[in-house]
């Protein structure tokens, strides 16, 4: 019998895979990738470091999603609003991923290197160092939170009956079907606000 003509396993059939398992279970494990591709369990270990190998590729692959030529914008404020927006469009397709690398370092090169380019962007533009990480930090939880609740129930809010609530389902019938994205741009908004407060009060200080 002549080989296949395509690997039965690589790492992007590996990575694949475990975000189809991750989209419907919200997990996965590395003998449910072997089942699901018909090999053995470990014949994906030839292929990758294990669980958290396929993590991080599970990183890479939706971070390839985001434009990191936004970052190339000008001003600089634009430009991280722009990174932040498609950031937020390649964690919210696929959202049940995101617990997952929340909770596990960041190691794929690729996604170090956009890290590099916008903590680049900031300290060329005159951010202090210490500045740097607690704002970028800040704009990941946002956008993040944000791709979560694009996946949430267009309803969050079940009221039993407008008189009991009247305040609320005033609000609610207001922002309509566009409360996430609203919901987002005013956070942005505020945390860039915060940026440009902190780089203007760095040009303040008295040169050392």
């Amino acid at each position: 019998m002549g080989r296949p003509r395509t690997p039965l396993l690589d790492r992007a059939r590996i990575t694949t895979t475990a975000l189809q398992l991750v989209a419907e279970k919200g997990e996965f494990s590395v003998p449910q990738i072997a089942r699901r591709l018909g090999a053995q369990t470990a014949s994906v270990y030839h292929h990758v470091d294990g669980r958290d190998g396929i993590v991080e590729l599970m990183r890479e692959r939706i971070c390839e999603a985001i434009d990191t030529a936004t970052l190339t914008l000008e001003p600089w404020d634009a430009a991280l609003a722009a990174w932040a927006r498609s950031y937020r469009a390649a964690f919210a397709a696929h959202p049940r991923v995101i617990p997952l690398l929340m909770t596990s370092p960041v190691r794929a090169p690729k996604v170090l290197e956009q890290y590099e380019r916008a903590v680049g962007l900031l300290l060329a533009v005159g951010f202090a160092a210490e500045d740097v990480m607690p704002a970028l930090t800040g704009l990941e939880n946002l956008v993040l939170g944000s791709a979560l609740d694009l996946a949430a129930p267009a309803t969050m809010w079940e009221l039993p009956d407008e008189n009991s609530t009247p305040h609320l389902a005033r609000a609610l019938a207001a922002v309509g079907a566009g409360r996430a994205d609203a919901a987002f741009e005013v956070a942005l908004e505020g945390l860039i606000a915060h940026c440009r407060s902190v780089l203007t009060a760095t040009g303040d200080q008295p040169s050392r």
